[in-house]
């Protein structure tokens, strides 16, 4: 077993003694690395290597067919698949139709949407509840639109809203989308665009009735949290999401065009919300007393208590989420064609804001006498009343 740094003339020069049937010849500068010397004159490169305890050899190729170097590369990276707990001699079988579904979304969907997408997680959701159960173990390139279409009438069959649907329908475009966009052998088409998105019907008005904001004030006045009636009341005014109004910061308020800035929202970008003037008489209640170089509302308990707020106070009650917040903004001196919801379009904003027979002196009146009025003096004297205001 003759080791020496080996090059292509000294390869070139190897032979088999006599009385042997083969020679091997070690490498000095990769450790496993040789040349078999048949007695025949034919060469090749092999590599020994232990896994499991037991001495393996794996062939590299012929020395017609590799020069050293070569050899030498192909040596490595088995040894570094050995060594990260592989098998050399074991090649994975390229695929006739792409990943399986499970494979693509978990391997490589999931990663890539992470580095970039704030709700990544709704989307391992979908994958993980709908995706991966329906057609996860099937190969992406053997799925026709009629396999894409069964699981929208499943899902439909089992209750599922037209949005929930809609949601997976286009969580499987994008992926197929990237599929192609990224090459994937055995993806060669997508077939998810076959299938058109049900229709969705969300113009569905839901707002506060009297009774309802009449519940809604009492419960903030037994709250314990100081902090909590202000945070309610900022919600009303503004219709901003209850995250959006937790982490509002002084400097994102401009006094003079009496404007909000949402630095960082749902959709990724900056939007800037209309402050009315109920919203001020917050802002400067809160003035008084908050850090001006902080949070405009939230303390360290303030998002916990009012989760859980909330929580008990919709299961309590029956009344809607966040949906009816745009109803003071609208009431309240705000353009009905302003954006405070960082909609796509202005249509699903209205869709949120129409209201129908409520009065503002009463919605107004209502904050005053029954939580206001009690725990912040401020709002004496800021309450106005105006005619019924109608939605059209």
């Amino acid at each position: 077993m003759p080791v020496q740094r080996l090059s292509d003339e000294s390869v070139a020069n190897l032979c088999c003694p006599s009385g042997r049937t083969h020679m091997e010849y070690f490498d000095t500068l990769i450790r496993g690395l040789y040349v078999d010397v048949l007695t025949s004159g034919r060469m090749a490169y092999r590599v020994r290597y232990r896994r499991d305890g037991k001495k393996r050899v794996h062939t590299l190729g012929d020395d017609r067919l590799l020069t050293l170097a070569e050899a030498r590369e192909k040596a490595r990276n088995a040894l570094r698949k050995v060594m990260a707990g592989g098998d050399p001699e074991k090649t994975a079988d390229l695929p006739v139709n792409g990943p399986t579904v499970r494979q693509f979304y978990i391997q490589q969907y999931l990663p890539f949407v992470k580095s970039y997408k704030r709700s990544w997680d709704t989307d391992e959701s979908v994958i993980r509840n709908h995706l991966i159960p329906a057609l996860g173990d099937r190969d992406m390139g053997s799925l026709m639109p009629p396999d894409i279409a069964q699981i929208v009438a499943s899902m439909r069959c089992r209750g599922y809203a037209a949005s929930t649907v809609n949601r997976v329908l286009v969580l499987f475009r994008y992926g197929y989308t990237l599929a192609l966009r990224w090459r994937v052998k055995g993806v060669e088409r997508n077939p998810a665009v076959e299938v058109k998105n049900l229709k969705e019907d969300n113009r569905i008005e839901r707002y506060l009735t009297p009774e309802q904001t009449s519940r809604l004030l009492k419960a903030v006045r037994l709250s314990q949290n100081r902090v909590l009636a202000p945070i309610v009341a900022f919600l009303l005014f503004t219709g901003a999401r209850r995250h959006e109004v937790l982490v509002a910061r002084w400097k994102d308020v401009d006094w003079r065009q009496r404007l909000w800035r949402i630095p960082r929202t749902k959709s990724g970008k900056a939007r800037h919300i209309p402050l009315s003037t109920g919203a001020l008489k917050v802002l400067h209640f809160r003035e008084k007393t908050a850090d001006p170089g902080g949070q405009v509302l939230s303390i360290k308990r303030s998002k916990r208590d009012f989760r859980c707020f909330v929580k008990d106070f919709k299961q309590r009650s029956g009344c809607p989420g966040r949906a009816s917040f745009p109803l003071f903004p609208v009431a309240d001196g705000i353009n009905r064609n302003t954006d405070t919801q960082g909609k796509f379009n202005l249509g699903q904003t209205q869709a949120f804001s129409d209201t129908t027979g409520i009065s503002r002196c009463i919605l107004h009146g209502f904050f005053v006498i029954s939580c206001f009025l009690p725990c912040y003096f401020f709002f004496s004297g800021c309450i106005h009343t105006v005619g019924v205001y109608t939605a059209k």
